[in-house]
């Protein structure tokens, strides 16, 4: 009897020991889980906290760039106006371009601050809209304010030259917009378009040799073209008018 209550006993001490073994095994485990929970936790928080940093770096980079082409502009400026004194003669560049008076200002940007994508967004938009001045104005502002932007492409370059022929009121905006995508992107889609402007351009100022030219390439090369059928009347009467004198 006795052995058997020794054995007994020697059993549960073996029991509880397992036990301890097992509750520390399991508190170390939780104090692990929880250290990772901590760790992730912070981990989670610096991550958000270094995605803001890069927005407001990204913002202000962009801040940067918008004050760099704006000074790019005041100097061009600057320096058209030294040379116009020295050569006694107006010269124009990308930033002077028959500028709006104030009063005719329908930007505004000095006011606004557009962005980019603003300015872009409205151009687009009073086009669709056919609000023809307004839109040429815009993407005016746009190239002016950001001349090294890469939205400025082919298709930003004939809509712009459209909205400036169609307001009727700025046919050096008109060329200055499509001679620039003319010489850039020769094999565009909107390469033949811009050449049609362009002789309209030409006519609606009385520049008829200039016409005249525009139109023989598209006789030769485009005939069969529908920017030849806008154009083709117009050039049967300045060619009578050649052979008149």
């Amino acid at each position: 009897m006795k052995t058997l209550l020794k054995g007994s006993f020697v059993l549960l001490s073996l029991m509880s020991l397992t036990s301890c073994d097992e509750w520390h095994d399991f508190q170390a485990k939780a104090k692990r889980v929880n250290n990772y929970k901590r760790v992730s936790l912070h981990l989670a928080k610096e991550n958000r906290e270094l995605n803001a940093e890069i927005s407001r770096l990204r913002h202000e980079i962009q801040t940067l760039k918008s004050e760099k082409n704006y000074l790019k502009i005041k100097l061009e400026k600057y320096e058209d106006k030294k040379v116009s004194k020295l050569e006694g003669t107006q010269q124009r560049t990308i930033a002077s371009v028959a500028p709006i008076s104030p009063e005719k200002d329908l930007v505004k940007y000095d006011v606004y601050k557009w962005t980019p994508s603003q300015l872009l967004s409205m151009a687009e938009k009073e086009f669709e809209n056919k609000n023809f001045e307004k839109s040429a104005q815009f993407f005016m502002t746009f190239k002016q304010n950001f001349p090294q932007h890469e939205e400025i492409n082919d298709h930003f370059l004939f809509q712009a030259g459209v909205a400036s022929f169609e307001s009727g009121d700025h046919p050096e905006w008109t060329l200055h917009h499509l001679e620039k995508l003319v010489k850039a992107y020769p094999t565009s889609k909107y390469y033949r378009g811009a050449k049609l402007w362009m002789a309209l351009t030409y006519l609606q100022l009385g520049e008829e040799t200039k016409f005249f030219n525009t139109v023989e390439e598209f006789r030769k090369k485009y005939r069969n073209t529908e920017e030849w059928k806008v154009l083709s009347p117009h050039y049967e009467k300045i060619v009578q008018k050649f052979k008149r004198n």
